[in-house]
């Protein structure tokens, strides 16, 4: 072939389509050099990837462990956990039990199953005194109550719940207290016609981490499944989603065990919830960036440019703009380390480190398995024995195939005139502001019972402790009040736990008045006098948004209450889940600023280096953050005032935001290059007409894919997921459909070439524009 005075090739300069006849072709030597090297090393490059593969998945950890629950997600100095640790080393035992065994029966509970728990429970007490205190078990105490009026006057029901705590060794890890508790409730009497089971915090993260790990090849194999129809229909070929599908899988795995391989280095290990972002994430950033490779070289497949030419050709069109757009992904989530809360800690990185291994994989294996294939990568779309050079074959009209452009190409013209491209403005953001307004009544929770699914054994059981006593009955917070000499002062004692029980939100208190079993244990009272505590039972879900309020509320009131009981100056303590709870939704509140600070400069950078500009930057950010806005807003309408839920989870909507700003950004670089590209060359409308069809079919296209990959995630039937999955793939597709095809070509026209000051990049260039 013909060299051109560049360097190119003239296969290598046939255009696009026939809008695109009079481009001349833009070279960069790195760029040209890479995709040469990766055409003709592929062969290399499919082998090495596959070796590395296969070693990382025999050799390195994955990711994937029940993790810590929530005193994990906290820190240790977090005053919560403070409060535990130096309460159970002043009283020698715990008060606090994140394990409970429910024992029910509406008809009224017998008598004797009664007695039968309490003598289970006194066992472990009597192995307990016999062996001071320190026994060699992990149960270290049982801890039964039953709703009886005497003992828990506030309960909704009258002798027909038996609920008994069990304290188990900190140090036993989620494995071990599912067994201990199993082996608990065996030992007890089932109620006739009623209902025997464990639940508590602690059981809740366990049942959510079985339905993660239960649930996710479902989510792996509908996600491909989902991936390759997309595909095969975008580009009409069979072999086509094979190479997203492989693509996929290898990124998965090497980020999979890459994180596992950190994980173990650092002793910094992800959470749980990380895993099933990690397969959404992958598998719709590595179709996104696939698709944007495939669609420039079946382009000019269909052109008759051959199999090797075609690839390199496309590979050096997309390569920087899939580059930029990666790093400006990798970049955004990143920016969550920036948070004090350790879950946004983990989460950042891991989720960079998915982006950059998924940016690796997605630039060397896609070209490579392109360049093998050749026309055979698009059959039977394009024929490995047809070479169609009509640029007007119906094949490559814009309005034709799976990717359909959402905004006609007429339209796109008419957005040339500025009254009606700022028509188009106000009216889409109108409705994006609409659909925000149900944000400012979200309302934060951290993991409530009802995030599980209502027949999930553990549910039930708190569903049925709760008809019994309250909600807040299978994890109670613990109080400690500390002064000198507090424990001889039983009456201002006595008179704070009334105080507290007539509090909002709380449903009953036990405390140094209460003494359900016979012997004192130190349960209310510390041996050296200087400390009392009390459990605070709540009448809503101890992790739900209405119990984290009402106990943020309590705790502003107490210096008061104190006070009024006679205990002015003493020092209080909160512990348990739902002060663990106030502790991460005042942490991520905090790190709301920071976060969307770093991630917006982060962005905005980015942007301003790629489009040499600045005011179209500063617009396009706008137009990400109004979507995240409506997809949040239309997350918090859907599961808090449709669904009824107690709030959202509270890092979704942080998680969801950064993602979502993030994979805007990439969609802004892939979109307005190409505007600004025909801007140098032709009238601004025009531009538009020609260039946001060309890059909104892939747009679309990788919205779609993106959006159900994220979607998939909600099969996962735990709170969490359902809401991430719901949020993002809304705001993918906003972000695709409306404000990419619609909104940002409105606003390009109606600020016209000021976009790009003060660059010169969206400025006419005579020598261009005359050829």
């Amino acid at each position: 072939m013909a060299e051109e005075p560049d360097g190119g090739t003239t296969a290598d300069a046939v255009p696009a389509s026939g809008s695109d006849a009079q481009r001349p072709p833009r070279r960069h030597a790195v760029v040209d050099a890479y995709a040469a090297a990766v055409v003709r090393f592929r062969w290399i490059v499919v082998a090495a990837l596959a070796l590395a593969t296969v070693a990382a998945v025999a050799l390195l950890p994955a990711l994937g462990s029940a993790g810590a629950g929530l005193s994990g997600l906290v820190g240790e100095r977090n005053p919560a956990i403070q409060a535990q640790v130096d309460a159970l080393a002043r009283f020698g035992l715990p008060l606090l039990s994140r394990t409970a065994v429910v024992q029910r029966d509406p008809a009224g509970l017998d008598p004797f199953v009664q007695a039968d728990s309490v003598l289970a429970a006194l066992e472990v007490v009597e192995r307990t005194l016999a062996a001071g205190g320190r026994p060699s078990g992990d149960l270290l105490l049982a801890y039964p109550l039953t709703n009886n009026p005497v003992l828990f006057p506030g309960a909704a029901e009258q002798n027909t719940t038996l609920i008994t705590y069990l304290f188990i060794s900190p140090t036993a890890g989620l494995g071990p207290q599912d067994a201990i508790t199993r082996d608990y409730v065996a030992g007890l009497e089932h109620p006739e016609g009623g209902l025997l089971g464990g639940t508590g915090t602690i059981p809740v993260q366990g049942a959510q981490w079985h339905a993660i790990v239960e649930t996710l090849p479902l989510v792996e194999a509908a996600t491909l499944a989902a991936i390759a129809l997309i595909v095969g229909f975008t580009f009409r070929s069979v072999a086509a989603p094979l190479i997203t599908l492989v693509t996929a899988g290898t990124g998965y795995l090497l980020a999979d065990r890459l994180l596992g391989l950190v994980g173990q280095l650092t002793g910094l290990a992800a959470p749980s919830q990380m895993q099933p972002v990690i397969v959404a994430l992958m598998l719709g950033i590595t179709t996104d960036y696939a698709i944007f490779f495939m669609s420039g070289v079946q382009r000019r497949l269909r052109k008759g440019v051959p199999g090797p030419d075609a690839v390199r050709a496309g590979v050096a069109e997309y390569l920087p703009i899939v580059v930029v757009a990666g790093i400006t992904v990798a970049a955004g989530v990143a920016t969550l380390a920036v948070a004090e809360s350790p879950l946004f800690q983990a989460f950042g990185p891991g989720l960079a480190i998915t982006v950059l291994v998924g940016l690796v994989v997605s630039t060397t294996l896609v070209p490579a398995l392109m360049a093998i294939l050749g026309r055979w990568a698009f059959w039977p779309s394009v024929r490995p024995d047809a070479t169609p050079t009509d640029p007007t074959d119906p094949v490559d009209l814009p309005e034709r195939g799976a990717a359909r452009n959402v905004v006609p190409s007429r339209f796109l013209r008419l957005l040339g005139r500025r009254p009606i491209a700022a028509a188009v403005v106000g009216g889409v953001l109108a409705l994006l502001v609409a659909a925000s307004l149900p944000l400012f009544g979200l309302r934060t929770a951290v993991s409530p019972v009802d995030a599980l699914p209502p027949d999930e054994p553990v549910r039930q059981a708190a569903e049925a402790a709760a008809a019994g006593f309250a909600p807040g009955i299978i994890a109670p917070t613990a109080l400690v009040v500390s002064r000198p000499g507090i424990t001889g002062d039983r009456e201002r004692l006595a008179e704070l736990e009334r105080l507290l029980d007539a509090q909002p939100g709380v449903a009953g208190v036990l405390g140094p008045r209460d003494q359900p079993l016979p012997i004192e244990l130190g349960l209310f009272l510390a041996p050296d006098g200087g400390a009392a505590r009390f459990l605070v039972v709540l009448d809503s879900d101890p992790l739900g948004a209405q119990a984290i309020d009402d106990l943020r509320a309590l705790r502003d009131r107490m210096p008061g209450l104190l006070a009024e009981a006679g205990l002015p100056g003493a020092e209080v303590g909160w512990a348990g889940d739902t002060a663990l709870g106030v502790s991460l939704v005042d942490t991520a509140a905090s790190d709301l600023g920071r976060i969307a600070i770093a991630v917006l400069l982060v962005d905005l950078v980015l942007l301003v280096v790629f489009l040499r500009a600045l005011v179209a930057p500063l617009y396009l950010l706008a137009t990400s953050v109004l979507a995240v806005g409506a997809a949040l807003g239309l997350t918090t309408w859907f599961f808090q005032d449709v669904l009824g839920r107690d709030g959202v989870v509270f890092y979704i909507p942080f998680a969801a935001a950064v993602l979502l700003i993030s994979l805007g950004s990439d969609y802004n670089i892939f979109s307005v290059g190409y505007i600004w590209e025909e801007g140098r060359r032709r009238p601004l409308p025009e531009a538009l007409a020609v260039a946001v069809p060309r890059s909104t079919r892939a747009i679309n296209a990788a919205g779609i894919t993106l959006a159900a990959s994220f979607a998939l995630v909600a099969l996962i039937p735990v709170a969490p997921f359902q809401e991430l999955a719901f949020a993002v793939a809304v705001g993918v597709l906003i972000d695709a459909f409306v404000v990419r095809s619609l909104l940002v070509p409105a606003l390009v026209s109606l600020v016209g070439r000021a976009s790009g000051w003060p660059g010169r990049r969206l400025r006419p260039d005579p020598a261009v524009a005359g050829r």
